[in-house]
């Protein structure tokens, strides 16, 4: 087997997670270049083994790269791209972790030679500390990661890079871009625009604030504790999947504005059906897909 050329740009939680579980499976097999930018990141990644060589140099990282693995904000995503076009060598598969893939493609799709294929992929998976001094060769284990299929690549593309994610222990599986992005709306973004919302009602709370932190217990701490994740990453996940997120949390607001009436008209019932309702519905989720809320 020919070793493998792995450019991770961005080395952080996601990337850097990528590094080491590949590492611990390759070995020697692989050889893994990343790109960060400041001194303090390069310095870890290269002391945790998530790397072999980290630069904040572009042309250095990517130019003998089988596979480029983008994991930045969605945002940078596309101007990275374009960035290290002129640096891949034809048959270079560019793949990523954005959360959201209609936007990515959509720009891509118009700029990409035909030499140059995008593999669509994003881990459901992450911590709420970021960069690479949290990152875990065991992140990915049993999550699922999806790669989405409608981006014009080879099947062989398709295949190396399904094949080589397998090896962090991940469920690959695969979904239309559309599809996609709803459904990560519906249970990645929202909740984190809702979690944000929970810290800033406790922010909002005046003159209670010293007295509801000392009695903040577990269901507070494990209802919010996705608002601790990485501000740039989901400022830019809003910018990039904005008709879905925003129409899930109008949604969302008529579930409240609905209990909000139930209870100020004191329907014991019909807030007791609520609660019995969702605690259904999540149990028999929690009995089919045991691992879906260890994220």
């Amino acid at each position: 087997m020919n070793k493998l050329n792995l450019a991770i740009i961005g080395v952080g939680l996601i990337g850097g997670s990528l590094g080491l579980a590949l590492k611990e499976k390759l070995q020697d097999q692989i050889y893994i270049r990343g790109l960060s930018r400041t001194e303090h990141s390069m310095k870890l990644a290269l002391q945790c083994g998530a790397v072999d060589m980290v630069s904040d140099n572009i042309e250095a990282v990517v130019k003998d790269a089988d596979i480029v693995f983008m994991s930045t904000p969605v945002l940078q995503i596309v101007p990275m791209i374009e960035k290290i076009l002129p640096f891949l060598k034809p048959g270079t598969i560019i793949t990523d972790a954005g959360s959201t893939k209609q936007y990515i493609w959509n720009h891509l799709k118009n700029i990409l030679p035909n030499e140059i294929y995008y593999v669509a992929g994003h881990p459901m998976t992450g911590k709420e500390r970021s960069g690479v001094e949290a990152a875990d060769s065991q992140l990915f284990l049993k999550k699922c990661y999806v790669i989405v299929k409608d981006t014009g690549a080879p099947q062989a593309a398709i295949t190396k890079i399904c094949d080589l994610l397998a090896l962090t222990g991940a469920n690959i599986t695969t979904v239309d871009i559309a599809m996609h992005d709803r459904c990560a709306s519906v249970i990645s973004h929202v909740p984190h625009v809702t979690a944000a919302a929970l810290v800033t009602l406790l922010n909002r709370s005046q003159g209670d604030m010293e007295s509801c932190i000392k009695l903040a217990g577990g269901g507070f701490k494990d209802t919010t504790r996705i608002a601790s994740s990485n501000s740039d990453m989901w400022a830019d996940i809003c910018m990039s999947n904005p008709e879905p997120i925003i129409a899930n949390l109008q949604e969302l607001k008529r579930i409240i504005d609905e209990v909000i009436v139930d209870i100020d008209t004191r329907d014991r019932q019909k807030v007791y059906d609520y609660f019995a309702a969702a605690k259904n519905r999540r149990d028999t989720i929690l009995d089919q897909t045991q691992d879906l809320f260890e994220i």
